[in-house]
């Protein structure tokens, strides 16, 4: 894991493009990768052998939903410690405490405000990729 790979999992492309704004006006230049899609994601990670610093993980997605990502990945060792991030609109309390029990290592509300949301997406990128310690690598 030298390279600090943030993998953003978000359907919507204002949000994507939102998210990767916010990244780039905080000086996060790490390399971004895309999954818009549930399935997406889990094939970058499972078949392709991406291994992110960082996942920004959103709920209501195609094919295959948050939860169900989060879950696929907390299954398997070799991505057990992966931080994920679910970040997402959701203001159900529910949907807090099933990705908490399935291993989510921090839950966001997107702000509506741009700026707010400049800030979350900012704190997020220098805690995860500057100042959190990562895991060793397994498998």
């Amino acid at each position: 894991m030298d390279e600090k790979l943030i993998l953003l999992v978000e359907d919507n492309k204002d949000d994507e493009d939102l998210t990767i704004r916010a990244l780039k006006k905080s000086n996060i230049m790490n390399k971004i990768a895309v999954a818009r899609d549930g399935e997406e994601a889990l094939d970058l990670i499972f078949n392709k052998g991406l291994r992110p610093a960082v996942t920004l993980l959103d709920l209501k997605l195609p094919k295959l939903d948050g939860m169900a990502v989060l879950k696929a990945i907390r299954e398997r060792p070799e991505t057990r410690l992966l931080p994920v991030v679910i970040l997402t609109s959701s203001k159900e309390e529910q949907d807090m405490m099933n990705g908490y029990q399935l291993g989510a290592n921090s839950y966001v509300r997107k702000p509506v405000d741009f700026l707010r949301f400049l800030q979350a997406v900012q704190s997020l990128g220098l805690y995860w990729l500057l100042l959190n310690e990562q895991p060793p690598k397994v498998g």
